[in-house]
């Protein structure tokens, strides 16, 4: 039976991922096997020994402790395009209010007093100071083309819209969605310098943090537009509010609000909504549980932050998983043990992500815990899973 261990309500579809036959799911759980989070900051927690992986039921893992759980050997699931749509929507929604001054009206014919005529005439006469645009023929820049970015910028083209990306790091995956319409930029100054609306789908690193500086800002055509779905930091909030005052942007659009953003006539700060939807919940909430089964009970790697998909087939073999630092010669002294212990390896796979490897061997008998301690103890190991045969709990 395996133990997990809810920080947040997590949604009743990914839970039914979960059968009760094998897992226990609670809010309040002694020694868990895995824990499912959404929002809630794990940094100051204290993880127990037993967890063997932690899975996020959204896409950022800013309040996960990333790097402290991979030394411990512990992979971080989370569930990249699941809020796509959702957020793709809102961005959509975010180009509207800003192109067409909607919440400025809305606000004026909330404040409207009188009946009938009166009423008439003061709404004839309030309509002409929100005249705005429409959005075919106008130019949206695409900061960060993954699952969202890739959604976003093909939709905009369906919009009639000009649309121009940027994303060095962009996967074979996602080129192949994008659509053919969507023009590359050369840079970020390119990019930006190019745009009438600026979406930006990137996460917050130390590289991406005030990525959309007062410089940045100022290389973007008049009355542009900046929409920031992504994460609150990627934009320097006081210098987007300088070049609002200053008239050269025309709108920004955040998800992120501060108190200095607050109440701004050309702000439009919503209270992150990107993945609230119900749609988006669910399948957040699938993607992960899905994860975090495969890991515990097949020690398969998918969607992971901090280590590298690894999946081989299932076989009737005895499985063992080992997380390990990335250095030479780790394969060969697995192997070592394991022949030492006259096992034979049926199948092995080893992948590695930066400082971090991960290796599935299959083997055709039981290891004895002597051999467990034996791979534990090699230099640059950080943990071994002695999974059995298939169906077989830890």
């Amino acid at each position: 039976m395996y133990k997990v261990l809810t920080l947040n309500n997590i949604s009743i579809e990914g839970l039914r991922r979960l059968p009760r036959d094998l897992y226990e799911v609670a809010s309040e759980i002694q020694n868990p096997d895995g824990i499912l989070v959404r929002s809630a900051k794990m940094h100051d927690m204290e993880i127990p020994d037993s967890v063997k992986a932690v899975g996020r039921a959204g896409a950022g893992v800013n309040n996960i402790p990333i790097d402290a759980l991979a030394v411990r050997g512990i992979p971080v699931f989370n569930a990249p395009g699941a809020n796509a749509n959702a957020v793709k929507e809102l961005v959509v929604a975010g180009m509207l209010l800003a192109a067409r001054n909607l919440c400025p009206a809305w606000r004026y014919v909330a404040e409207l007093d009188g009946d009938g005529a009166e009423l008439n005439k003061q709404v004839e006469a309030g309509k002409k100071q929100f005249v705005g645009y429409e959005l075919p023929g106008r130019t949206l820049g695409v900061l960060g083309l993954g699952a969202i970015g890739v959604q976003v910028a093909n939709t905009a083209l369906s919009l009639g819209m000009r649309v121009i990306g940027f994303d060095p790091q962009m996967t074979v995956q996602r080129a192949w969605e994008l659509s053919s319409g969507v023009e590359q930029a050369y840079s970020l100054d390119d990019l930006v310098s190019r745009c009438d609306m600026l979406t930006l789908h990137v996460p917050l690193v130390e590289t991406t943090r005030n990525l959309i500086n007062a410089e940045r800002i100022g290389m973007m055509p008049p009355g542009s537009v900046i929409l920031n779905f992504s994460r609150d930091g990627i934009v320097d909030d006081a210098a987007a509010l300088a070049a609002l005052d200053a008239g050269h942007l025309g709108n920004y659009v955040t998800d992120f609000p501060t108190r200095s953003l607050i109440g701004h006539d050309r702000v439009i700060a919503l209270p992150h909504l990107g993945a609230s939807t119900g749609e988006a919940e669910s399948n957040c909430a699938v993607m992960v549980a899905d994860s975090l089964r495969n890991f515990l009970e097949h020690g398969i790697i998918k969607n992971s932050v901090n280590f590298p998909e690894a999946d081989i087939p299932r076989t009737d073999a005895v499985r063992l998983t080992i997380a390990n630092e990335n250095v030479p010669n780790m394969v060969g002294q697995i192997s070592t043990v394991l022949g030492d212990a006259g096992l034979n390896i049926e199948d092995l796979l080893n992948k590695s992500r930066g400082d971090l490897a991960y290796t599935i061997v299959d083997l055709d008998d039981e290891v004895p815990a002597a051999t467990i301690a034996k791979l534990e103890g090699i230099a640059g190991v950080l943990c071994v899973r002695n999974l059995g045969r298939p169906n077989a709990a830890d």
